[in-house]
């Protein structure tokens, strides 16, 4: 049996491969999860820290359950997923004396979500797939990946979120599909072509983090399906985004205090106007005694948007993966469905944005929650996911022009993998009787894809960078790990002293070869230097 997780800024779903009816299923996970209305089974990205010190935590609907979510309380995070992996600005919380950091919050949510799998299911610890934003960077793999090697699970692969959800959707009259994966934290698009030809050539593909002992070479010859990412784009724009800015207009307009009860409230007011033309909350200051009636129309709920740029975002990430798509041969009319995920998609707005690119008639929103969780088990159950690189990356160089570091990209943005040619690069030395040759490599994000993280009172807050801002992270900048050769003898300037060959192998792993040019010996044959995203 296979599980996977949809680990969401707003909410997770947790989904198995039912091997007896051979669907895949959403499950509830008993204290944790909440049903409400048709929708499936959620769980709550909602972290509570009872201690700190030994551990105890209450995750999801248990938060909500004891009202500990409308508090301003340092113990409670909600939205930390969007802070694992990036700078933080201001102060983290501390906690019965220690410093938190996201990416720990992180951790605790998802080996508390395992552990009450596996304890609800006994053959939880089999296999596991785990999904990812199209545009997360290298520090949120791999702190994803170093979770992983935690959860006493033998098999943990990770998956592109709106791949996965073209796997979910189950659309069989379907070969090129355009998946708007919108959720509480990013959006993502991807266009994905469909070949569910039986192929005996086949190999399981996906982020392989652990396998265990099972035999590939068998397993193999069983892959029946293949899902070929054919363009893809991200951003940092979601749900809690929309939220912020509704309560900033009750701030300004109605002097609403901000704390995480008017948060809630806001978000309730948005989830209404999915349902109906117009919404009402109620806000009572048990400090001040005064209650404010919150009321908020479509129209007006639209302008807030439109004085965001919220529309001229979503044209953005569009217009990249049609060009993407263009490119190659792909016009919208070959299109065969546009499959709509995550909760902000359901937004009337959004899917009137939608319409303006695509017939309504292609378009289908019926799976919206957990579409990519049960996609995400496909890749266990039998098919095989051809992708390419998103980012770009780079080796930091010394600009003498900027006088100021700058980076030298080595492997572009769209590179299938694994690459069919390396790419050479020739240095020298940079200093008398230097020892050895070190390489800073980074992950080049695309203009405007940088987000800065920090606080605005109890509220985490993204935003994303101008274009002449583009974020870099930086693989290997760490003692021991920036060496990629020893020189001996010693190199001077002046001369050619190294040949490097990069390449990105079948599992995303950049790979480096070093020759020595004046001793002609190869120093390092094939070694793993990053894991890319």
């Amino acid at each position: 049996m296979s599980y996977a997780i949809d680990f969401g800024t707003s909410n997770t779903v947790v989904a198995r491969w039912n091997a007896a009816s051979q669907q895949a299923e959403t499950l509830s996970l008993k204290g944790m999860s909440l049903r409400v209305g048709q929708n499936p089974d959620l769980i709550p990205s909602l972290v509570y820290v009872e201690n700190a010190v030994q551990p105890q935590v209450l995750v999801g609907q248990q938060v909500r359950d004891r009202g500990l979510d409308i508090q301003s309380d340092p113990r409670f995070f909600r939205g930390f997923k969007r802070g694992i992996g990036t700078p933080v600005r201001g102060f983290l919380p501390e906690i019965d004396g220690q410093s938190i950091r996201f990416e720990q919050v992180g951790q605790w949510f998802l080996a508390t979500v395992v552990d009450r799998l596996k304890a609800s299911y006994t053959d939880a610890g089999n296999a596991l797939v785990l999904t990812v934003p199209v545009d997360s960077f290298e520090p949120y793999r791999q702190w994803l990946g170093q979770v992983c090697q935690s959860l006493q699970v033998e098999q943990v692969r990770m998956l592109d979120e709106p791949t996965a959800a073209a796997l979910g959707y189950g659309k069989a009259d379907a070969d090129v599909v355009l998946v708007v994966d919108f959720g509480g934290g990013t959006l993502d698009l991807a266009l994905v072509q469909l070949d569910r030809s039986r192929s005996a050539q086949t190999k399981p593909m996906g982020f392989i983090l652990k396998w265990g002992n099972k035999n590939l070479a068998e397993e193999s010859a069983q892959r029946p399906k293949t899902a070929r990412v054919l363009a893809k784009a991200g951003q940092n724009l979601g749900g809690t985004d929309l939220d912020n800015w509704v309560l900033d207009r009750f701030a300004k307009v109605q002097d609403l205090p901000k704390n995480p009860l008017t948060q809630r409230l806001a978000e309730r007011l948005k989830i209404q106007l999915s349902l109906q033309a117009k919404a009402t909350e109620v806000y009572f200051n048990e400090e001040t005694f005064e209650s404010y009636e919150l009321t908020l129309d479509r129209a007006e709920f639209e302008a807030i948007l439109k004085e965001r740029q919220f529309f001229e975002r979503l044209d953005d990430s569009m217009t990249q993966v049609l060009q993407q798509a263009r490119r190659q041969g792909i016009t919208p009319e070959k299109i065969d469905a546009v499959l709509l995920v995550g909760g902000t998609s359901l937004i009337p707005a959004v899917q009137t944005w939608v319409q303006q690119y695509f017939d309504a008639t292609k378009i289908s929103s019926s799976k919206p929650f957990e579409a990519i969780a049960q996609g995400a088990l496909q890749i266990l159950q039998g098919t095989e996911v051809k992708d390419f690189l998103y980012h770009s990356y780079g080796i930091r160089y010394w600009d003498r022009r900027l006088n100021s570091h700058n980076w030298h990209t080595i492997v572009q943005p769209g590179q299938p993998y694994p690459m069919p040619e390396p790419v050479e690069l020739i240095l020298g030395a940079s200093a008398e009787g230097q020892p050895s040759i070190e390489l800073i490599i980074g992950e080049l994000g695309k203009e405007s894809s940088g987000t800065e993280v920090y606080f605005d009172g109890d509220r985490l807050i993204t935003r994303t960078l101008s274009a002449n801002q583009g974020q870099v992270q930086a693989l290997n900048d760490r003692e021991g790990a920036r060496s990629i050769a020893q020189l001996d003898p010693p190199g001077f300037p002046g001369s050619d002293r190294i040949k490097v060959l990069f390449r990105v192998d079948e599992g995303r792993s950049l790979r480096i070869t070093v020759e020595d040019l004046l001793t002609q010996e190869v120093l390092v044959t094939d070694r793993v230097v990053a894991q890319l995203s």
